[in-house]
């Protein structure tokens, strides 16, 4: 039996703030960048009580003034200089030791591994990896809020996308939480530009081999492969 302090935290609304980098085209004849797709994909998901937003948002404040740039402009993860990459992991790194209840999770495939047959429908591929990387660490909240950045590559199907992560959870993971969705904007939610900063520097260490946020942050966080 979990403690009266898990229960109070299984009992917590959860946010989850998702979002990637890379692209689920297949063409592998051309270099990245020049007429070729992406050799990877990474998704990545801030899972967060509702009553700890204002905690990430005022990260990505701070990375804004050190970037000099205005909010109403806004900042993506390859626009960020190595100084900001810097302050940002050290940041993200002393929120997860103060709040252990704020986790960010990040799942990454090989795309030239994957089967012909499933390119046929990448958002199956897509609603796959959010089940392997998501849904264990949800069952036990009574209810939790998606918020994708509505301009992500998985957008022909949202619900189609619900019903199913809901399907797994009631079915094979036996549990009872319930799934809601809201729709946001990134440049309207700083908390969808904190996990738009954290999926590009996990997917650019296998993409373009930068290394120093991945580097900083791979031991605080947790990171999933497939196909590799």
């Amino acid at each position: 039996m979990p403690t009266s302090g898990a229960t109070l935290f299984f009992r917590k609304h959860m946010i989850i703030y998702l979002d990637e980098s890379g692209e689920l085209g297949w063409n592998f004849t051309k270099p990245y960048g020049f007429g070729g797709s992406s050799r990877f994909l990474s998704i990545t998901f801030l899972i967060i009580p509702e009553e700890k937003r204002h905690l990430t948002k005022r990260i990505v404040r701070k990375v804004y003034r050190c970037e000099n740039q205005r909010t109403d402009i806004e900042l993506k993860g390859n626009n960020l200089s190595h100084r900001g990459i810097q302050l940002f992991s050290n940041k993200v790194i002393e929120i997860l030791q103060k709040h252990s209840d704020i986790k960010i999770i990040i799942i990454t495939v090989k795309k030239k591994k994957v089967a012909n047959h499933i390119r046929q429908d990448p958002n199956k591929l897509y609603n796959y990896m959010i089940n392997l990387a998501l849904l264990d660490e949800i069952v036990n909240f009574p209810t939790v809020t998606l918020i994708p950045d509505p301009r992500s590559i998985k957008v022909k199907s949202q619900n189609s996308m619900i019903d199913y992560l809901q399907t797994k959870l009631w079915f094979d993971k036996c549990s009872s939480t319930k799934i809601e969705q809201s729709y946001q904007e990134s440049h309207n939610n700083l908390n969808l530009q904190f996990v738009d900063f954290i999926a590009y520097i996990f997917w650019s260490k296998y993409e373009l081999h930068k290394m120093l946020g991945f580097n900083i942050l791979k031991n605080y966080v947790t990171h999933k492969e497939l196909y590799f």
